[in-house]
């Protein structure tokens, strides 16, 4: 669907809804709100239209490298699938080369991606994770996601101080405890 097409869309799902909870969407406050929120999405979800794998090839690089390699404390934002409310927080990757390096901005670009969709933190962190591994086929990735979501912050359990972790791994890093104990120890976690 055209993106005009969408935005329009959105608009009348978000005017229906402001008058269904009760508000006068003609008062001055609200009046652009549909239109924002309709863009708003759109930016938010915008990780579907592209393809993560594309950005890592996109600098990909012949490198005789086998030592960890890690970038860590890439914020991101995320929606949560159930609720439609934000989740947040930081992500910690390293990987072991197997005859190719990355750029390091594109492991952040690739968190963005795929933080741009409606998420579960525990399906984030596998993506970002896989992608990665098939992508570089490395001896090994190990990605770990903290994260506060808003659904249990703002509503339902009220619990303002949780934080959610997650992780996964693959190659040397599934092989070996010393080397997820190595990664776990440089995020200090």
């Amino acid at each position: 669907m055209e993106e005009q097409k969408q935005i329009e869309a959105i608009e009348e799902i978000v005017r229906r809804n402001l008058n269904i909870i009760g508000e006068d969407v003609n008062r001055e406050g609200l009046k652009k709100t549909p239109r924002r929120v309709a863009r708003s999405m759109l930016a938010l979800t915008s990780g579907y239209n592209i393809n993560p794998a594309d950005i890592l090839n996109s600098a990909k690089f012949a490198e005789d490298c086998n030592k960890m390699i890690m970038v860590k404390d890439i914020e991101f934002y995320s929606l949560c699938e159930h609720h439609i409310l934000p989740f947040f927080g930081k992500a910690h990757i390293a990987y072991i080369p197997n005859g190719y390096i990355v750029g390091l901005s594109k492991l952040p670009r690739v968190v963005n991606v795929f933080s741009r969709r409606l998420q579960v933190q525990e399906r984030l962190t596998l993506e970002i994770c896989h992608c990665i591994q098939n992508t570089l086929n490395a001896k090994g990735v190990m990605v770990v996601l903290e994260a506060q979501h808003l659904c249990m912050q703002m509503r339902g359990v009220e619990k303002q101080g949780a934080i959610t972790v997650t992780r996964e791994y693959t190659g040397v890093f599934e092989e070996d405890a010393s080397m997820r104990q190595e990664f776990l120890d440089m995020i200090k976690l």
